[in-house]
This record gives structure tokens, sequence and C-alpha cells, in this order.
């Protein structure tokens, strides 16, 4: 078992995708993989678009581990959406190639320049079904409630989403 250092901070991230999902989702991986090192994942979970008409999304969330600030995280992670040709001038519900939110930075509450704990936390299933997952007994530093106990109170009718099989390894290329 690894021991970190007290400059190693937990992070928690969304990775959605609905365009050459299972391409860019692996290349998210691989991305975030080579930024931070080893990566716990969720379940991968298939979902319907919110907010517009399109192609079904794979979302999971992502644990790892980085000593560096919230500032430069949100910059790799905004470089490895663009890796994947993801396109800055669309609409906030429109298909992606790939999109990566930093969802917790260990505990921090925070406006600028991320909002942290993401809002999206409480209100869309394809975030907080995957980060109870990985995540359940933490607590929400704002309604401070566990993620598992946030799912468990979760309107589930609202948002439909099912696992599917979905392998990586960090070896892939």
């Amino acid at each position: 078992m690894s021991v970190l250092n007290s400059d190693t901070h937990e992070i928690y991230i969304s990775v959605g995708s609905n365009l050459d999902k299972e391409k860019h989702t692996r290349a998210g991986l691989q991305g975030m993989y080579q930024a931070f090192g080893p990566l716990q994942l969720s379940s991968v979970y298939e979902s319907e678009s919110v907010g517009f008409t399109g192609n079904n999304f794979y979302n999971l969330v992502v644990k790892a581990h980085t000593s560096l600030p919230v500032e430069q995280v949100c910059k790799i992670l905004k470089q490895i959406e663009q890796d994947n040709k993801r396109q800055r001038n669309e609409q906030k519900f429109a298909p992606r190639t790939l999109d990566l939110d930093l969802l917790l930075y260990d505990e921090l509450v925070m406006q600028s320049p991320v909002e942290l704990p993401r809002p999206e936390i409480l209100y869309n299933a394809f975030v907080l079904k995957p980060l109870a997952e990985i995540a359940g007994d933490l607590i929400h530093p704002i309604v401070k409630k566990s993620y598992a106990s946030l799912w468990q109170e979760y309107d589930k009718t609202r948002q439909h989403l099912w696992v599917i099989t979905f392998e990586w390894s960090s070896t892939e290329s």
C-alpha cells in the first residue's frame, strides 16, 4: 500500500462522451493516467442525453491523486479535452467528444476558477451514481451527507442510466 504525502490531494473527475464515445473515453482515461498516475474507476454507465436530443453518453467517475493545485488540474483536463477535439464554442447541452469535470478536490469548497464541489453532483444521476460507487462514504462538504446517502435519496425516475461492460488498462496506447 502506498503512502501519500501531505501535499497529495484526492481528486474526483467526471468523464462523459457521446461522440465516438468508446474511443474518446479510453483516450481521456489514458490522458489522465499520464497526468496523475494510477486511477480508480467507477463502473461505466450509459445514459440518455440530458437537455438535448443526441446519442447516448458514456459516463464514469475517476479518482486520482495529485500534488498539483486546482488551477493546474483544470488546465490539464481542458488540454486532454482539446487533444480529443472538444469544441469549446459549443452550447452547454450539446454532443461532445470528451467532457472532463473536476468534481471534488479534497473537501475544498470554492467558486473560482471552478466551482467545487461541482453542483451537478446533486442533480445529475450520471455524476452522482458513479461518484457514490467509488466515494460513497465521503461527505459532501456543503450538504453534509455522504454520497451514498445522496444517491439513496435521489429520485431515480428523473434520469435513466445503466452499467455497460467497459474494460480499460493503463497499458493501452
